[in-house]
C-alpha cells in the first residue's frame, strides 16, 4: 500500500484542479458590461481566479461593496444559467492522482473559495465524489464563509468529525490566498505552477511544484 507523508489532503479547486478560466472570461465580460465596467482581457484573469468574486469586483472593478453584492448576484445568475460546469475542464493528471490518493486511503476534502454548491457540482462532474470525504467551499453569499483561512479551518473540522486523521494535513493550490489560509492554521501548503498566480505568489509554499508527477512526489512515497 502507498504510504503519504501527510494523513489528510486539502484541495483548491480553480486553477488547482479545474480550468474554469473560458466560462468566468466570458461571465465576466457579460457581468462588467453590464455594469458599464470594463471588461478584462484574458491575461488579466489572474486578478480574478482564486479570490471571493466579492472582493475582487471591489479590488479589480473599482465597485463598492454594496454594488459589488449586486455584481455578485449577477454573475452567478450566469453561472446557474451555465450549469456550473460549461466551459470547465481539469488539468491534465489531477484527477487521476486524486483517485490515486483515494485509493490509498488517504482522506481527502476540498476547501475552495468558490461556493459550494458550485464545487459539489464539478466534483459531480468530473466522477471526483467517491475521492473525497467533504467538499467544502464558500456560502453562496461569499461573506459567512468566504476567507480561504475559514474555509481551510472548515475542512479540517469537518474531515475531523468524520473520524479522518489531521495531525498532518497539507494543502494543494495556486494562489497566494492558499498560502495565507493554510499558514494560518498550521497548514503547510504545495503551490502548483499550473494555475493562475503571479510569479512570486507561491515564494511562502513550503514545496512548489510545476508538474503532476512532481506533486504525486511529495504525496505518495
Amino acid at each position: 500500500m502507498p504510504h503519504s507523508p501527510y494523513s489528510c489532503v486539502l484541495w483548491d479547486v480553480d486553477g488547482t484542479i479545474i480550468d474554469a478560466s473560458v466560462g468566468i472570461l466570458r461571465r465576466l465580460n457579460v457581468a462588467l458590461t453590464h455594469f458599464g465596467r470594463p471588461a478584462p482581457t484574458r491575461e488579466e484573469l489572474v486578478h480574478w481566479i482564486g479570490p471571493p468574486m466579492f472582493q475582487s469586483f471591489q479590488d479589480q472593478a473599482g465597485m463598492t461593496p454594496e454594488e459589488s453584492r449586486e455584481a455578485v448576484t449577477f454573475y452567478r445568475t450566469l453561472g446557474k444559467a451555465d450549469g456550473y460546469t460549461t466551459d470547465v475542464a481539469t488539468y491534465p493528471g489531477v484527477t487521476d492522482l486524486i483517485h490515486e490518493l483515494a485509493a490509498a486511503g488517504i482522506p481527502q476534502a476540498t476547501a475552495s473559495s468558490k461556493p459550494e454548491h458550485q464545487v459539489d457540482a464539478l466534483v459531480d462532474h468530473f466522477g471526483l465524489r467517491p475521492s473525497f470525504q467533504t467538499t467544502v467551499g464558500a456560502t453562496p453569499d461569499e461573506a459567512t464563509l468566504a476567507s480561504k483561512t475559514d474555509i481551510v479551518a472548515e475542512a479540517l473540522r469537518r474531515l475531523r468529525e468524520l473520524g479522518a486523521d489531521t495531525s498532518r494535513p497539507v494543502l494543494i493550490g495556486d494562489r497566494h490566498h492558499d498560502v495565507e489560509g493554510g499558514k494560518a492554521n498550521g497548514v503547510p501548503v504545495i503551490f502548483v505552477g499550473w494555475g493562475f498566480s503571479d510569479a512570486h505568489e507561491g515564494d511562502d509554499a513550503e514545496f512548489r511544484v510545476t508538474s503532476v508527477a512532481e506533486l504525486r512526489a511529495l504525496l505518495i512515497d
